[in-house]
């Protein structure tokens, strides 16, 4: 099965898809870009770019290892995309497909506590407060450290759940486990963390 052909920089935005194709449905966009279309390649891409990335920062413990296990993601779109048969919404397909690039990136990695990942940097409003602002950072960290604590499905499933909003149905197709076990991990995983915060609140 030949591979899609990428020829703009998947770091790079691209504005020329223009209009048209950013009205366009994932289905469409995909039915486009398997048939050569790199602008719809393109716009799929520049879409799901922030989603993959968020994904990845939750599920891998290492900025740089989620970094380029999001790089790796949106690579394997382009050389994979037609082997989506469509029997699935692409999102999910694309999920799954996130989830497995960082399963096997965290597989390599050394077992070791690793310090929060670092949000992109946002430009302060000159009215925000700042004793605010260090407060939602520290929240931040809390969550990341909790999440870090979590066994590799549950952080998947509870990521996918209360981050990205998916159902438990969908959990399971994107984490190949049913859904009695995706409702299961989710439930784990919000009491471990809920327990790692109350924890650090009180300490």
């Amino acid at each position: 099965m030949q591979p899609i052909e990428v020829q703009p920089r998947l770091n790079e935005r691209n504005g020329h898809a223009g209009r048209t194709y950013t009205r366009l449905s994932d289905a469409e966009l995909v039915r486009k870009a398997t048939g050569g279309d790199s602008r719809a390649l393109d716009t799929l891409l520049e879409r799901y770019a922030p989603k993959v990335n968020r994904l990845a920062s939750q599920l891998v413990g290492d900025f740089e290892d989620a970094r380029d296990a999001a790089q790796e993601s949106l690579v394997k779109v382009c050389t994979r995309l037609r082997q989506f048969r469509g029997e699935a919404q692409f999102a999910t397909w694309l999920h799954r497909l996130v989830v497995n690039t960082c399963r096997d990136r965290m597989a390599f990695q050394r077992v070791r506590r690793t310090e929060p990942l670092v949000e992109e940097e946002r430009v302060a409003d000159e009215d925000c407060d700042p004793s605010r602002l260090a407060a939602l950072a520290d929240l931040r960290r809390d969550v990341a450290e909790a999440l870090a604590r979590l066994s590799p499905k549950q952080r998947v499933v509870v990521v996918l759940r209360d981050s990205f909003g998916l159902s438990y149905p969908e959990i399971a197709r994107v984490a190949s486990i049913p859904v009695g076990t995706a409702k299961c991990y989710v439930h784990r995983a919000r009491a471990r963390l809920k327990a790692h915060l109350e924890d650090l609140a009180q300490a």
